[in-house]
């Protein structure tokens, strides 16, 4: 959301400053007449509270390049829940656990819709993935496919072998790194690709394409994709300039990108059409299913083939960062209270013994590291303010009046750190979750890394028995060190904003092997 740099003109905006004024000249008498609308409307109905708006713009003025941290700042002043207007757009954001759970347990369905985002629009076959496609029957058809069929306990399972093969090439990876340092991010990145093209396609990369030139194109790919969904976008806040993305080129290179993703994807698929391999279920990757369903399913509501390509974009998309950013952050809170590190490392040690690899079925009893893991979620949370709602209906909340078409953002990241909830929220201390029934899957409010309702990520199961077996292997193959000169006080933790919570900085190790 990176506001300032757009009013600061930071950003490339390839047109004049006449431009500019003449658009603004355009809608200003708009927007003011938009204003005073608003304003009578908000005398009629008891909203939240919320800071005092500029004309034209709102509130925008009072978000970072940060959002989660000043609507946090916001939160403090102004109450678990309140109201702003960004730009054009009436908007509620909740940052505790029990207005949450009100808001879910008796608005769920209101709340169930999501507003169509300029550049997913553009990028994500006009909104028709699992996350940005608006509520109603289509999203609830595809839903309903993610849950019973791409990812059920029963197909999260068959794909153990492919986790625990990456894993093995992972480690491979870094321990060819030795004696000298390496840039772990980097290795945790493309394992979080492969074992996402690996479900999805059914080889690697490499194998697919043939050239690993191909292979860093595809991993700029992904990482532009992320750069335009989670930048500021004018059309998500001022819908009646929306057509000024087509002057500052940002349209442009939204559809650059998608025709490039297309065409990767048409060769993917064509691919799979054309095999003579057997497709037996065990086997099949999420490709074949979805074939499969297209072929075989609902008349009422057929599959598109545009709709096949949205839904594997979301796994590249969602899946590859989510897993990324929860590693890196966790092996980065682990160099940083190596204590905990030492109690993970005896713990998964001691569950494997002398045996080289860690398996699926060790993850059982590896109960610090499942605690770990949910510390590196509460901390550090992939999403930190949700992918935006809006309601369809009027309701009322925590004795508030919320009209229909408002965007709600769920602060993720400040109820984590909450401290009425949490005792010392900003120490790593995986602890608090032992003997804890405290859990991610969307019920304990208090943390909900992956959301809650029905909009909740459907890959949470396929996620967390990924990174629970990257982590726990990183830690049974390798004695892990900072580089020489580098201090837990000097490391570089900032973060950078996107739709994901990336660290700014690579995490550069010193990984001993421990096996020779």
């Amino acid at each position: 959301m990176a506001l300032f740099q757009f009013f600061n003109g930071e950003l490339p905006l390839q047109t004049t400053l006449l431009t500019l004024i003449l658009a603004t000249t355009l809608v200003v008498v708009f927007k003011l007449l938009n204003s005073l609308s608003y304003a009578q409307s908000r005398r009629k109905v008891n909203l939240p509270p919320g800071p005092p708006k500029l004309p034209i713009i709102g509130n925008l003025h009072q978000l970072s390049n940060q959002p989660h941290l000043s609507l946090h700042h916001l939160s403090n002043k102004f109450g678990p829940i309140f109201h702003l207007k960004l730009g054009e757009i009436p908007t509620v954001v909740i940052s505790s656990a029990k207005i949450a759970k009100e808001a879910f347990k008796n608005h769920d369905i209101s709340l169930s819709s999501r507003p169509r985002l300029f550049p997913a629009k553009y990028l994500i076959y006009n909104c028709t993935d699992i996350s940005f496609a608006p509520y109603g029957p289509y999203w609830r058809h595809v839903r309903k496919i993610c849950i019973l069929e791409l990812l059920n306990t029963k197909r999260v399972q068959s794909f153990s072998f492919v986790r625990e093969e990456e894993v093995a090439k992972l480690v491979r990876r870094i321990g060819e790194g030795y004696p000298d340092t390496i840039n772990l991010s980097k290795k945790l990145m493309a394992f979080a690709n492969d074992i996402i093209r690996r479900t999805a396609f059914g080889r690697c990369f490499t194998e697919e394409l043939g050239e690993d030139d191909d292979e860093e194109e595809f991993h700029a790919m992904l990482a532009e994709s992320q750069v335009l969904l989670g930048e500021f976008s004018v059309g998500d806040y001022f819908p009646s300039m929306e057509w000024i993305h087509t002057l500052t080129g940002r349209k442009a290179r939204l559809v650059r990108l998608f025709r490039r993703f297309d065409r990767f994807f048409d060769r993917m698929i064509e691919e799979h059409m054309n095999s003579t391999r057997v497709r037996v279920d065990h086997n099949k990757d999420l490709i074949d299913v979805l074939l499969d369903i297209q072929q075989n399913g609902s008349l009422d509501m057929p599959l598109a083939m545009d709709n096949i390509k949205a839904i594997i974009m979301n796994m590249f998309g969602a899946g590859t960062d989510s897993i990324f950013v929860a590693l890196d952050w966790g092996m980065t809170e682990l160099l940083l209270n190596p204590k905990v590190m030492q109690k993970a490392q005896m713990e998964v040690r001691r569950v494997v013994g002398e045996r080289r690899t860690v398996v699926d079925s060790d993850l059982t009893q590896l109960h610090y590291i499942k605690a770990v893991l949910k510390e590196i979620l509460r901390l550090h949370p992939p999403v930190p303010l949700s992918v935006p709602r809006e309601s369809m209906e009027d309701i009322t909340i925590d004795g508030y009046e919320i009209p229909a078409k408002t965007r709600f953002f769920i602060n993720v990241w400040a109820m984590a750190r909450d401290p009425d909830t949490w005792e010392s929220p900003e120490t790593f201390k995986p602890e608090r979750f032992i003997d804890s029934s405290i859990d991610f899957r969307g019920q304990d409010f208090e943390f909900i890394p992956f959301g809650a309702g029905r909009r909740m990520c459907p890959a949470i199961t396929f996620g967390t028995a990924t990174i629970e077996l990257a982590l726990a292997q990183l830690l049974h193959s390798f004695d892990w060190e900072l580089p020489q000169g580098v201090t837990a006080e000097n490391l570089d933790l900032s973060e950078e904003f996107g739709i994901t919570m990336r660290r700014s900085s690579d995490l550069i190790v010193l990984a001993k092997p421990r096996f020779p």
